[in-house]
């Protein structure tokens, strides 16, 4: 069963650095819950994490996101050549591309360390029904995202607790069951929670381009129990947010979003920079194996402030960004309402 939350409002794991513990703890100490992401990080930082939440929140719930694994790269040779294409940029930023590879984020590593946390959230697949097993067995409730009303249906099937229902206006990475050919478009997120709501019960929370109160209002009269903001909590001091990263967000030159696999092979939302521009066209199906080709160029690219070269997860709202502390934040939301 999904806690109770004081506050309708729930932070969005965001991978890559954002959901540090210090946001978490501030968001759910505040009435919300606040979520932390495994992605990338050893199943040992992920335990740490855990443990700095608890010391600083007390008995107040919060969340883990994980990811599930997804098949190696349809086209090895088309990732073969994206990262030759990408090699006069990685010698202009001293790099070298990254090695493709598939891996599957040390998984079970990761499961063992989430065990017991109040919700534990999955991304990029469907959970099976022993892994809900497993994690309800530990005390945990399990979300799954979802980006379709079928993908609802199937895990609902498998007995998960509630959904994370994302819709086509949220930033970073999609986190569907698929992402293969012919794979449907995401609906606006109030359109697709009114078709998942129709197809089950089950408690869900909403993201997709929620930003203040009233588009949280919205959402819990589509069906919804709360509402998930991602980019709100970006620019959050609390937040990891790299400094290129926040700087662009209210950089005037950066003017819309797009979905892309430029980055990481898997569409994801951006602020539409150089090289999204220059790349997207030709990037290759391809999750984690084009993530880690450009990882050492993306990292490069955010330690020299060059947010031309760098992947600006944002949401179609992010231009109704409010910079403040999350508590703030998550207390004005609950004011809005």
């Amino acid at each position: 069963m999904l806690p109770e939350l004081r506050v309708p409002v729930v932070a969005a794991p965001m991978a890559g650095g954002p959901s540090t513990p210090r946001l978490v703890a501030a968001v759910s100490s505040a009435g919300g819950l606040g979520f932390l992401a495994a992605g990338y990080k050893t199943a040992d930082r992920v335990r740490s994490e855990i443990a700095e939440v608890r010391a600083v929140s007390g008995e107040q719930p919060f969340g883990v996101n994980i990811f599930l694994p997804g098949r190696p790269a349809p086209d090895p040779d088309a990732v073969l050549r994206y990262r030759d294409r990408l090699r006069p940029l990685a010698v202009r930023l001293g790099v070298e591309p990254g090695e493709p590879r598939w891996d599957d984020d040390d998984l079970d590593a990761k499961i063992e360390a989430v065990a017991g946390v109040p919700v534990v959230s999955t991304t990029f697949g469907c959970p099976s029904e022993r892994l809900v097993g497993r994690l309800n067995a530990a005390g945990s409730s399990v979300l799954a995202t979802v980006t379709t009303v079928d993908e609802a249906r199937q895990a609902a099937a498998v007995g998960v607790d509630g959904l994370w229902v994302q819709g086509s206006e949220a930033g970073a990475h999609r986190g569907g069951f698929t992402d293969a050919p012919g794979t449907d478009e995401p609906l606006p997120l109030l359109e697709l929670v009114r078709g998942v709501r129709s197809a089950t019960d089950l408690p869900l929370y909403a993201a997709g381009g929620l930003m203040n109160g009233r588009d949280i209002v919205a959402a819990i009269a589509a069906g919804v129990s709360a509402g998930g903001l991602g980019t709100a909590f970006l620019a959050c001091p609390e937040a990891g947010t790299h400094p290129t990263h926040r700087a662009a967000l209210t950089d005037r030159r950066f003017q819309r979003t797009a979905v892309t696999r430029a980055f990481t092979g898997r569409p994801a939302r951006a602020l539409v920079n150089s090289f999204l521009t220059e790349h997207d066209v030709v990037a290759p199906r391809g999750y984690p194996e084009v993530h880690h080709v450009t990882r050492p160029l993306r990292t490069a690219a955010a330690a020299a402030g060059d947010a031309d070269n760098l992947h600006l997860w944002a949401g179609q709202g992010w231009q109704r960004l409010r910079p403040q502390p999350a508590a703030d934040l998550v207390r004005l939301l609950h004011s809005e309402m």
